[in-house]
């Protein structure tokens, strides 16, 4: 843990809002505005997430799991994340959700004619944005929690 965190105090609360309160909320804000406003389906947006997560290597973000309305994706499907590029478990939507979000993370200036070929034909205007902001919040706010040792106090049960 790099902060001290003040006796009694939760870790995540204390960094996100009390200690940087008007950076922290607008943070959080945009962080949760990701789940509750995404029009992406469960799969891809969960290959692209926990991708970041791996790169990141946030304990937390590899812990979760989105759970829309009672749905997860099955416990083979971070596996599955790690081996995007063979997996026979991801159609061509997921696999370029997982591939676009280790480009944006790790070779951002890689990102070529012949990607983004492959990605229009699979993903709207709208949709990419979105992920491309999605993919931004995780990276950053993965990496924060990581950074700061966050994530070895907030770990959630292994599911």
């Amino acid at each position: 843990m790099r902060i001290d965190i003040p006796d009694g105090q939760e870790p995540i609360g204390y960094v996100w809002g009390d200690l940087v309160p008007g950076i922290g909320m607008a943070a959080a804000n945009f962080s949760l505005s990701v789940y509750a406003h995404t029009t992406l389906g469960l799969r891809e947006f969960e290959a692209a997430r926990l991708r970041i997560a791996q790169i990141n290597g946030c304990r937390f973000c590899l812990d979760w799991r989105t759970d829309r309305d009672g749905e997860k994706v099955e416990e083979s499907f971070a596996d599955a994340v790690t081996e995007w590029r063979t997996t026979d478990a991801f159609d061509e939507r997921t696999r370029l959700a997982a591939e676009y979000a280790e480009r944006y993370a790790v070779d951002h200036h890689g990102l070529d004619d012949a990607f983004w070929a492959r990605m229009t034909a699979h993903y709207s205007q709208v949709e990419i944005v979105e992920l491309s902001m999605s993919i931004g919040s995780w990276l950053a706010f993965g990496r924060l929690n990581h950074v700061l040792g966050l994530d070895s106090v907030c770990v959630l049960p292994t599911h």
